[in-house]
């Protein structure tokens, strides 16, 4: 069974991160979503939530793709989280090239931690790639639309918890 890991803070889950995952599932028999407990970016959501709305938002694309999809929250390294879910694959987006560089290094230092596991990029839909959840909570904190970024779900739970 191929396994993937895709890693993030989904603060909430957007609409670029469902795109990924969609295409990321695709690729796999079986798509963890590591949901980063880091507490360093004060989250909006807690981890229950993010989990909650993972798992909400992805029951319908596990039914689409065929793919188990599950939430796994984690605290430790990537590496380390990627062997504990035994992922062969690690699944990372881009939007931009300062993703890239970023993720250049990410990818140098967990092929010295662990060699086996392997990283594949996708970029994001050209639709998606300007989505950025640190973005789409300053607009709705500040009252503006974020129904094209977003699921209706998780715009009614960023409206409610922004209230």
């Amino acid at each position: 069974m191929r396994i993937g890991l895709y890693p993030g803070t989904f603060d909430p889950i957007t609409l670029g991160h469902l795109d990924i995952i969609r295409r990321g599932a695709m690729l796999v028999d079986r798509l963890v979503i590591g949901v980063a407990i880091n507490r360093d970016k004060g989250p909006l959501f807690n981890l229950e939530e993010r989990v909650a709305m993972i798992e909400a938002e992805c029951k319908t694309l596990s039914d689409e793709t065929g793919t188990e999809i599950v939430a796994h929250p984690f605290e430790n390294l990537l590496i380390d989280c990627a062997r504990d879910v035994g992922a062969q694959v690690i699944l990372r987006g881009l939007r931009a090239v300062a993703d890239f560089e970023y993720e250049y290094q990410m990818v140098g230092m967990n092929r010295v931690l662990d060699s086996s596991i392997e990283t594949v990029f996708l970029m994001a839909e050209a639709k998606h790639q300007a989505i950025a959840s640190k973005l789409v909570k300053e607009i709705a904190r500040l009252g503006g639309d974020v129904s094209k970024f977003v699921t209706p779900e998780v715009e009614n739970a960023l409206i409610k918890r922004l209230r």
